[in-house]
């Protein structure tokens, strides 16, 4: 089992930028898929990137797509989310997953394991 810690979220105004990163233990990241998922209040969990760490392959959201881009550091055992040109729709609670069994990438019921989230705002 990973233990996944989030860290990097925070306000920002809209059109700016914020990196998440999130610190994965236990488990060696390269056999990971690894995903960014966001949820705001009243609505459900959803998807926003992911990436297969051993090939670096990566998808998007259409929501997010061209402005947020996923990345993996193997040295550092962390993924990271670099988001720009945020906007208020952007804000949610961002979590950090990780599944090593065969699913869709989209899906939350792929994952195994979770961190706490992290907080991004994004004024108008």
């Amino acid at each position: 089992q990973a233990q996944l810690v989030e860290s990097g979220g925070g306000w920002v105004e809209a059109g700016g930028s914020l990196r998440l990163s999130c610190a994965a233990s236990g488990r060696t990241l390269s056999r990971y898929t690894m995903g960014w998922f966001r949820q705001a209040p009243g609505k459900e969990r959803e998807f926003v990137a992911g990436i297969v760490a051993s090939a670096g392959t990566t998808y998007y959201s259409d929501s997010v797509k061209g402005r947020f881009t996923i990345s993996r550091d193997f040295a550092k055992n962390t993924v990271s989310l670099q988001m720009n040109s945020l906007k208020p729709e952007d804000t949610a609670l961002y979590y950090c997953a990780a599944k090593s069994r065969i699913g869709i990438i989209s899906s939350r019921g792929s994952y195994d394991d979770w961190g706490q989230g992290t907080q991004v705002t994004v004024s108008s």
